[in-house]
């Protein structure tokens, strides 16, 4: 008996998205007949709702306003083997969904990202292209290993990403979360470049630069923080004591040359900043071992999930079984 198809679930997070999700979701249904479809409204004012369940969509409400409350949710509610997560506004190609449904597959990928190839400037913001740039190699930086496209919106994800994925985010911040995610439990992860359009005509991005950029830059460096102690902690305590080391210097000069202390309050100054920065260090080894034990828990999590198994027939739309079984 051949093994039945995986089950796929389509998830679109949308804020006031009502001229593009009609088109989103006819798209996404032409790439992957067999999908459950659903719509997450997340207390849009205008009819996104009435016009995703129109095109044929499950329509389920979020009214926790930011895009990581609407994952969180979608990933608690809908039950799948394979995930397509997406924006409903309709940048991304949808065309592309079986072949990266498939490469999950075949693969045995926990996580496929469709990375963004532009062509129209107006697809892309240049402030948006710079920030995505510079987090990519934060997080390079922080976590040892990177992605190109950290922020992409568009992501296949099996079950057992899904289900052992906290989420903790709540607005933008989920992309760098998921990848993250990842990156720590090293994951089988691949990336595919796909087109990524401009928005269509009424729709307005929802994604502030500074204030969302500040907010995803203060959350990675808090799951640094939870997962890395060691090194977050360690890189505070060191910072510390070479800027006491620096304080200190005019007080040891001044002590060669007299053999006087007369800094008193700068010698106490940089010997304080030195027993602080030597706690922060030691703080940051002790929180290690807790670090490695939540590790070690959430890596059972994510293998007690069983991993999918290679469908006998393709994902994609009839006639297309030919093109989109084949790596990207």
């Amino acid at each position: 008996m051949p093994p039945s198809p995986p089950r796929i679930a389509v998830i679109l997070p949308c804020h006031n998205e009502a001229p593009a999700i009609r088109g989103t979701v006819l798209a996404f249904r032409q790439a992957l007949p067999s999908a459950s479809l659903f719509v997450y409204d997340n207390a849009s004012t205008d009819q996104t709702s009435e016009v995703a369940r129109d095109a044929g969509a499950i329509v389920r409400s979020e009214n926790r306003r930011g895009k990581g409350n609407v994952i969180r949710r979608a990933f608690a509610d809908v039950d799948a083997d394979i995930y397509v997560v997406a924006d409903g506004d309709g940048t991304y190609d949808a065309s592309a969904a079986a072949r990266l449904v498939n490469l999950l597959v075949e693969e045995s990928l926990d996580m496929v990202i469709g990375t963004r190839l532009h062509s129209e400037k107006e697809a892309y913001r240049v402030g948006h292209v710079a920030g995505n740039w510079l987090f990519n190699q934060v997080v390079a930086r922080l976590f040892d290993k990177g992605q190109s496209d950290i922020f992409s919106g568009y992501r296949i994800l099996s079950r057992r990403f899904v289900k052992s994925f906290p989420c903790m985010s709540e607005g933008f911040e989920i992309e760098a979360e998921m990848s993250i995610h990842a990156l720590q439990l090293r994951m089988p992860v691949r990336e595919v470049p796909t087109h990524y359009s401009k928005r269509v005509e009424g729709t307005a991005s929802k994604l502030n630069t500074w204030r969302d950029g500040f907010r995803i830059l203060s959350h990675i460096l808090r799951l640094q923080r939870l997962h890395r102690p060691r090194q977050f902690f360690g890189s505070l305590g060191i910072a510390t004591i070479l800027l006491a080391l620096v304080l200190a210097i005019p007080v040891f000069t001044t002590f060669i040359q007299t053999g006087q202390v007369p800094r008193f309050p700068t010698a106490i100054l940089a010997m304080g900043m030195v027993l602080f920065g030597s706690l922060m260090a030691f703080l940051g080894l002790i929180l290690e071992s807790t670090s490695q034990l939540a590790l070690e828990t959430k890596r059972l999590s994510y293998l007690a999930i069983p991993a999918a198994s290679a469908a006998s027939q393709s994902v994609g739309p009839p006639g297309s079984q030919d093109s989109v079984v084949q790596p990207g």
